[in-house]
């Protein structure tokens, strides 16, 4: 049992960073001798795109000069997704939508032809295995649910890039309103969410 373990907030005593290690507590307990593949997205960012993988993302496999540098961080980030059997996802809200640290991620990973396929009709299909992603949301205000107060851009985005690489047993665990609540609050909720998870999700077939 592998389980890839991501942060993306860059302060050490987040409250997304709180919530990942709660929920890596959570499934450590019930699988206590599984490996921890850690990559800290916040601590060591990965750079954007640069212009020699934005023209091989365009380019035949054949007419790339060098595809083993052009694609060595993408592939050693998939290497990682198809190592794991489950990930464990911690990240604030930033402007509604994910960190771009989390978006360099997405970017490094979406790759046509390696973890996403077309068919015949145009539509994508994935091509990583399905396997269990828990993500923890820590956000200052309230954007799910009936008491939402700013749009949701940032699940349906998650939810979407990992389906279109073929991973769809995504599992959200919100940490809203942290702006607004004092210690006992966050601690509570954070014991709540963590209590919730379907730890069930993550049998592996």
């Amino acid at each position: 049992m592998k389980i890839l373990h991501i942060d993306c907030s860059p302060r050490k005593a987040s409250q997304s960073r709180k919530l990942s290690i709660a929920m890596m507590d959570r499934l450590l307990s019930k699988y206590p001798n599984a490996r921890i593949l850690r990559r800290d997205l916040g601590q060591y960012p990965i750079p954007h795109l640069d212009a020699d993988y934005a023209v091989a993302l365009c380019s035949s496999q054949s007419s790339i000069t060098s595809p083993e540098k052009t694609f060595s961080l993408s592939e050693q980030l998939i290497h990682e997704l198809e190592d794991a059997d489950i990930i464990v996802l911690g990240t604030p809200v930033n402007n509604f939508t994910v960190p771009s640290v989390l978006k360099a991620w997405f970017d490094q990973i979406l790759r046509m032809g390696r973890t996403i396929g077309v068919t015949d009709s145009g539509e994508k299909v994935g091509l990583l295995k399905d396997l269990p992603v828990y993500i923890g949301i820590a956000s200052g205000g309230i954007f799910l649910g009936k008491d939402a107060k700013q749009p949701d851009f940032m699940t349906s985005y998650m939810k979407v890039a990992f389906n279109c690489m073929g991973i769809r047993n995504v599992h959200f665990l919100p940490l809203q309103g942290t702006a607004f609540l004092d210690s006992v609050e966050l601690d509570m909720q954070r014991e709540q969410l963590v209590l919730s998870m379907d730890v069930e999700a993550a049998t592996c077939k």
